[in-house]
């Protein structure tokens, strides 16, 4: 598997609340416990695969808590164990802090709140400066380590307030954020007190690339930051002071070779066939989660209640597994919880039990793997019904222990992974009556139709496992490092912008080369919906108004589209990258050559790819075919670019077709045309004194190349560029067109 580049300078140094491994005194000697968490899992499955890369590894540091607290005549041990056998740093914390910052702030604010439960959320104002004195804990540990080319990679919402606090040490430091569970909308989010809520962003937008598991999230997140701080982003990045911050969705994956593995292996087998044997021929129904409110344990105990009581024919022929992993057994609402989950599975037992048949078989403990795969591999269906989880790595593993590809996933739409994985069975967990049909209907799913299912699952979570995941995440901080530095070196600063006014205030022959999406409209997870509105089409008008004064857009849009909105008030329009040309008041000009038969022979292989990916589609114009993957979770949507990509490539070798990875977009047009020729065509009409031409994405690069050595030219966003200027976004080029538009002695 192709893994992402990742700089090789310097460390890579984890920080999350607690450390891969636990931290006990005991009488005479200090014991430490691994542990077994995904984070820790995933970071050593990395760890061993950067073993297999010819630059060689690259050195791990991890800082957190213990687990525990250590006195302070034994901290030197524990500091010295740490760092020799698991390359960790310790942050000791006192028991009142690990009662008011973790139990307190963490568990009982942040937790209920971002998971939709404001009706648990406390707000403790001596709490929340326990998370505020904590998080500088942790930032005068990080002083002290830090060191020029190290890279920081923050986890999750015990430490929000880090990632900007470290900033102010250390300004230059390359930082990533990840939130490992969900981030709420703006009407949840403001439910917070108005300093702590504005703290929290500001803590967040000092990491350079902030991680969310889903596009939800991570909208979510912008929404906050432009609502309460006010700052706009531009397809997922923001301007903040001098940095470029991203945000993203990296859906976490699991170790998929393990668990796949594992199911298979002897022992394992041999378990899981001893459970079958158990169970007398009845067909297994899986639960396993944490002892937690967001998981809907109530739900699923009810479901399958209302399933018995529905469907009495299935009584003595199916079981309900649950385990039940204990978890924060300090907070009052969890213990509520178990009782209440203990009398249900009582109540279900006491009405439908009979000799030899009990319904429910309760476990609460934690299992080992090996037990754990056993389980997966014996279950006919797993029962995930969270009802609100950031992603649920619970059925990513039952999937890929799910050898013979047969078993039912009943996952409940509210978890991240449902937007991934497509083809389980999705329900709402508020609906017993939901969860009992889906229960009904695994048991009566036919095999070939598990198999089909369970197949596209599997290539899906394998393509992109946790190895993936973290190498994905360090390639894009690296990149937004290096868009950070190329922004400020070409930015349109206001001497510039003043310059570029007074330019076109001279001219008496004005050009204006304009790209539409991404540059005029913001981008839309659906093209058909980024459409002007009256002040644009106002603004452009105001412009084509003044003497001597031609504006093209110059677009990737069908001829259609651009003919509705714009035929009467520009002077000119170029679709389909180049394709099409149309002056005003004239006809539409072809500039491309037929397409022959190439769109019939690669149009299957676009709608495969657009199938395999949830929120993909295909868009087909009269000289191209267009893959868009806006509304798709970025990366298992990145991988299938790259592999479309590579693949038309290979296809299109031999005929004049050009393959070109847009804005996320994958795009498959007619070679020989592009904006550059499009833009030679206009500026051969006339002589113009002053050209200005602003665009977005690569397909801008070829207008760029192409304009003469005076014209001002300008690219939105941070990418590389052959423009001489970046702009932030849509807003600013709305802005500067509004001053070109304005007269100088304008009121």
């Amino acid at each position: 598997m192709k893994r992402g580049r990742m700089p090789t300078a310097g460390r890579l140094i984890v920080v999350s609340n607690r450390l891969p491994f636990t931290v006990k005194e005991r009488e005479d000697r200090l014991e430490f416990t691994p542990s077994v968490g995904g984070l820790a899992t995933g970071l050593a499955s990395y760890r061993e695969s950067l073993q297999e890369r010819p630059q060689g590894p690259r050195r791990f540091l991890w800082v957190g808590w213990p687990g525990s607290t250590v006195s302070e005549e034994r901290q030197r041990e524990v500091r010295q164990r740490s760092l020799a056998e698991f390359s960790a740093v310790p942050v000791f914390l006192s028991e009142a802090e690990i009662d008011k910052f973790y139990q307190g702030f963490c568990n009982k604010t942040i937790w209920p709140l971002f998971h939709c439960f404001q009706v648990y959320t406390n707000y403790d104002e001596e709490h929340w400066e326990h998370y505020v004195e904590v998080n500088r804990t942790f930032c005068r540990t990080l002083a002290g380590l830090l060191r020029p080319g190290d890279t920081l990679w923050i986890h999750d919402y015990h430490l929000m307030l880090l990632p900007g606090m470290v900033r102010e040490i250390a300004p230059a430091a390359t930082i990533g954020f990840f939130l490992h569970i969900p981030f709420p909308n703006y009407e949840l989010f403001r439910l917070l007190p108005s300093r702590w809520r504005r703290d929290i962003l500001k803590g967040l937008l000092g990491a350079d690339l902030v991680g969310f598991h889903t596009n939800d999230y991570r909208q979510d997140f912008l929404k906050c930051v432009l609502r309460i701080l006010g700052h706009d982003s531009q397809i997922g990045e923001l301007l903040v002071g001098d940095r470029v911050v991203r945000a993203e969705a990296f859906p976490m994956g699991i170790d998929y070779a393990k668990y796949r593995d594992g199911a298979g292996a002897p022992e394992v087998r041999t378990e899981s066939l001893d459970l079958r044997r158990r169970m007398d021929g009845a067909r297994i129904i899986l639960s396993i989660d944490r002892l937690d409110y967001t998981k809907g344990i109530v739900n699923r105990l009810e479901g399958f209640e209302t399933f018995l009581d529905n469907h009495p024919d299935r009584r003595g022929g199916v079981v309900l597994v649950m385990v039940v992993v204990p978890s924060r057994v300090a907070v009052e609402h969890y213990e509520m919880m178990k009782g209440q989950i203990e009398a249900l599975v009582g109540r279900i037992n006491g009405r439908f039990g009979r000799p030899g048949w009990t319904p429910v078989v309760y476990m609460y403990r934690s299992l080992p793997f090996a037990p754990l795969a056993a389980l997966y591999a014996a279950s006919d269906i797993a029962l995930v019904t969270p009802l609100r989880d950031g992603m649920n790595l619970v059925a990513k593993e039952y999937i890929a222990c799910r050898t013979d590809r047969t078993g039912v996933l009943i996952l409940s739409e509210m978890a991240g992974a449902a937007q991934e994985l497509l083809e389980a069975v999705t329900i709402n967990p508020n609906s017993r009556h939901e969860i009992a049909e889906a229960i009904d209907g695994a048991l009566r799913m036919p095999e070939p139709e598990q198999v089909r299912r369970n197949t596209a699952m599997q290539s899906r979570i394998e393509r992109y496992d946790v190895v993936r995941w973290v190498a994905d995440f360090m390639e894009e901080l690296s990149g937004v490092k290096g868009k950070s530095r190329t922004y400020l070196a070409r930015r349109l600063t206001d001497p510039v912008r003043a310059a570029v006014a007074e330019a076109w205030r001279a001219g008496r022959r004005r050009l204006l080369l304009l790209d539409y999406d991404g540059t005029l409209v913001p981008f839309a997870a659906d093209p058909g919906a980024a459409v002007p509105g009256a002040p644009l089409l106002a603004l452009l008008g105001d412009l084509c108004g003044r003497p001597g004064t031609d504006v093209v857009i110059v677009s990737g849009r069908d001829k259609a589209f651009l003919e509705h909105w714009f035929a009467d008030t520009v002077t000119g329009l170029v679709a389909e990258h180049g394709a099409w040309i149309r002056e005003k008041g004239r006809s539409w000009r072809k500039t491309a050559k037929r397409t022959g038969s190439w769109k019939s022979k690669l149009k299957p292989m676009f709608e495969r790819y657009a199938e395999r990916v949830p929120g993909a589609f295909v868009e087909e114009k009269d000289f191209a075919l267009v893959w868009h993957y806006r509304a798709a979770e970025r990366g298992p949507a990145k991988l299938a670019a790259q592999e479309l990509k590579d693949q038309l490539l290979a296809l299109t070798a031999n005929i004049d077709v050009h393959v070109l990875q847009g804005n996320k977009t994958v795009e498959a047009r007619i070679a020989g045309v592009n904006k550059g020729t499009a833009g030679l065509h206009f500026l051969a009409r006339k002589t113009y004194d002053f050209v200005l031409s602003i665009g977005d994405d690569a397909t801008d690069e070829d207008l760029f190349a192409v304009l003469p050595e005076t014209a001002w030219s300008i690219r939105v966003g941070m990418g590389a560029t052959l423009a001489r200027y970046n702009i932030a976004g849509v807003e600013e080029v709305l802005r500067l067109l509004g001053e070109l538009a304005t007269p100088k002695n304008a009121p």
